[in-house]
């Protein structure tokens, strides 16, 4: 007998391997085996049988180290689908479904400390809204019928998406069926695992990277012994390995975290549709700000459209006041932090005892120190970014690859005395309010702050219990979070996001103001948001305040349409990376050409185009340089076979690592 082998490394498979005799009993696909590979013995994932073979001196596998399968069919066939879309290997694709200790090769891993769970209280469906009750119809139908589906479900924010999330995961459950629940930030998760074990108690499991490894693997085996029927997870738990999976929730569907920075570079809302299509599952994408790509698909029919127009109990979207920074430049080494209304705002707020979010999506206490004699700003010594000063470490870091140096009481350029910090953080942020409200009880919640195991629980906590009276945060604090008491947003500055080179610096901008703007309000108590920045009469921020997705999305899609962007297009970003900048540059501009050779072959209307090499919007990350090749098509299949076409008449050089990334962010 032979057996198809895939493995976890950048390389085409499968491989076949012999299977010795005494072995043949056991073998069966989706268990893992340990094989010969050149020198090394590694763990290889079986993925087909062959009972004849060309290949001559076949290689036997050691031994197999399962005895139940760890890969169900439909998660095989799914990371082979991300193998060819993705342009990764069959074998790398697989090992982003399996937590860590399988991917060592364990078959069990002891905890340490004993898993306490903490006791929630029990709570039941509740009364649907009309609006609710007519989307639940359509989707129980569907999931009654085992139809595949995708909907997207566009609900403003404080409009119950969850409540209609909670109700079709009850019905598929009654019907026998699994569900996968994916959320964007694991910030946010405490307060929404809460809300679904209250629901469905322990049937629900929870998948994450912030789990410790121990922790995630029994989570994991809970999962695959049916134990737990829904799964609430972060990016990877679309590949939790539930039974009978027959509804898959993407919420906050247009958040960028569930994109995969490193191969295999996969999103997860497109994955989870292809899974979905495979068990016949119903996929609910929800939203109250969709991203282009979804809202597009909706509108021509590839997508099924639901509506959620009114908050719960008809309580009123807060009005937004844009407060026009321009007013109040001043004394150009102290810069106005808090607007005079947002200043006298909090203040209110606060005497009334009633609860202030700030958000600023920039962390640190200064964004870059220069020096106002010769204008030389400090730049990380690996990366081409200028670094930013944290004011409780006393240290200048870099927060691309963590680097940390002391600052300077000198400019090493010019050796003047005329150096200083500009720009604002959140710790900036919070210096000033302790400053003008010595009395309240401040939290910060960043990237920085939350490094910790159950940091943002405890912040989240303090908050909810009321003990904190303002918290200040990134994006963390920006969806999600449901807190009555939350009266007043304040938005320091919107602008943070919105003069970076990226097509989607717009979006972005609308779908945080959106989400911030979306926490208030949402108790008895109505609620107000208020936006500083420099540039008031941008789209994204006027449409932002004005609550206005459709306004805002009806300008962005003319933009997108001119230029020949997503959704009317996909983009594929081949990265070459050295630390000699002019290898990158050869072997970039080698693979171009080859590239536009292809195309200019091709005939007919393919909309095929290929342009670069250009030097990527951070030129140096960790020592090595960084040039693009951007290419665009109307299909993604198109493009990864140019690519393949293109690759085989190329020559690797030497020093120089190349990536591609389909559907970047």
């Amino acid at each position: 007998m032979y057996i198809d082998v895939v493995v976890g490394l950048p390389i085409e498979g499968p491989f076949t391997y012999a299977v010795p005799p005494d072995l043949i009993g056991a073998v069966s696909v989706g268990k893992r085996v340990w094989v010969p590979f050149g020198s090394r013995k590694i763990i290889g994932y079986i993925v087909g049988f062959k009972d004849v073979t060309d290949v001559k001196g076949l290689k036997y596998i050691h031994s197999i180290i399962d005895q139940e399968p760890v890969l169900s069919d439909d998660v095989i066939k799914t990371a082979k689908w991300i193998s060819e879309y993705y342009f990764c290997s069959w074998g790398e694709a697989i090992e982003a479904a399996l937590p860590p200790a399988l991917k060592k090769g364990k078959k069990d891993i002891k905890s340490r400390h004993k898993i306490e769970e903490e006791p929630v209280e029990s709570s039941s469906h509740l009364e649907p809204t009309i609006e609710q009750g007519k989307i639940l119809k359509t989707l129980w139908e569907d999931i009654e019928l085992n139809k595949h589906d995708v909907y997207l479900l566009h609900g403003i924010t404080g409009s119950g998406k969850t409540e209609v999330y909670l109700q079709a995961i009850g019905k598929a459950l009654d019907r026998g069926k699994s569900s996968i629940v994916l959320v964007p930030e694991i910030s946010l998760t405490p307060q929404t695992i809460e809300r679904f074990k209250s629901r469905f108690k322990d049937q629900v499991a929870v998948l994450h990277s912030h789990l410790t490894e121990s922790v995630r693997f029994h989570e994991w085996e809970k999962i695959r012994s049916g134990q737990a029927r829904i799964v609430v997870g972060a990016r990877s738990a679309v590949f939790a390995p539930v039974k009978d999976l027959g509804l898959i929730v993407i919420d906050e569907e247009h958040e960028t975290s569930y994109k995969q920075q490193d191969a295999p570079r996969y999103h997860a809302r497109e994955v989870a549709i292809k899974r979905a299509s495979l068990t016949n599952a119903v996929v609910i994408l929800g939203s109250a700000t969709p991203s282009l790509e979804s809202y597009y698909n909706a509108k021509n029919g590839v997508f099924k459209f639901l509506n959620l127009t009114q908050r719960i109990q008809d309580r009123q979207l807060p009005p937004v006041q844009i407060i026009d920074m321009r007013q109040y430049v001043g004394n150009p080494k102290r810069p106005t932090i808090l607007s005079k209304p947002l200043e006298n705002s909090i203040k209110k707020a606060l005497e009334e005892h009633q609860q202030v979010i700030l958000f600023l999506n920039r962390r640190g206490f200064a964004t870059f120190m220069n020096c106002k004699k010769c204008g030389y700003v400090l730049k990380c010594k690996n990366c081409d970014i200028s670094l930013t000063y944290h004011f409780q470490e006393k240290k200048l870091t870099c927060h691309w690859c963590s680097y940390k140096q002391d600052p300077p009481d000198i400019c090493p350029k010019c050796k003047s005395a005329y150096i200083g910090y500009f720009g604002i953080g959140t710790e900036k942020v919070e210096s000033e309010i302790n400053r003008l409200f010595a009395s309240a009880d401040i939290s910060r919640m960043d990237k920085d702050v939350t490094a910790k195991r159950n940091s943002h629980k405890e912040i989240l906590d303090g908050f909810k219990s009321g003990h904190t009276h303002l918290l200040i945060g990134t994006q963390m604090i920006a969806k999600g979070l449901d807190f009555p008491r939350v009266t007043l947003v304040g938005v320091v500055s919107a602008d943070s996001a919105l003069h970076i080179p990226d097509f989607r610096c717009g979006e972005r901008t609308f779908n945080l103001l959106t989400q911030v703007a979306g926490r208030a309000g949402r108790g008895k108590t109505a609620g107000k948001v208020l936006v500083q920045t420099f540039t008031p009469e941008h789209y994204a921020i006027v449409a932002a305040s004005k609550h206005d997705y459709r306004g805002f999305y009806e300008q962005e899609i003319k933009y997108r349409k001119e230029l020949f962007l997503p959704p009317y297009s996909h983009i594929v970003v081949i990265t070459f990376r050295s630390r000699k900048e002019e290898k990158a540059i050869k072997a970039a501009e080698a693979l171009t050409k080859l590239l536009k050779n292809k195309i200019s072959g091709y005939k007919g209307d393919h909309k095929l185009q290929a342009s670069g090499p250009v030097l990527a919007v951070i030129s140096r990350l960790r020592k090595e340089y960084r040039w693009n090749i951007i290419i665009k098509s109307q299909a993604v299949p198109q493009a990864v076979c140019l690519i393949k076409e293109a690759l085989k008449d190329f020559s690797k050089t030497a020093g120089v690592r190349m990536a591609v990334d389909v559907d970047p962010l």
